[in-house]
């Protein structure tokens, strides 16, 4: 028996939430130590930050996690 299980994706509204704010991707970046292409690679879905990267970025943002990353099947 083959069992075929799809994955789960991440998505976010990073973008939405920095652009709001009127951070540049560098901007944003700066403030969370992190570099201009790991905003821009979670942005685009590419990248699935790590826990504490999520964290770090809800308490930017002053949301709960729950508001910034969602999963989808």
């Amino acid at each position: 028996m083959v069992v075929i299980m799809a994955k789960d994706m991440v998505v976010n509204n990073v973008h939405i939430l920095r652009k709001k704010r009127g951070l540049t991707q560098e901007g944003f970046a700066n403030q969370l130590g992190i570099t201009r292409q790991t905003v821009i690679a979670i942005e685009k879905g590419n990248y699935v930050p790590s826990v504490l990267l999520a964290l770090k970025i809800a308490s930017f943002f002053k949301k709960p996690l729950e508001e910034i990353f969602k999963i989808v099947k």
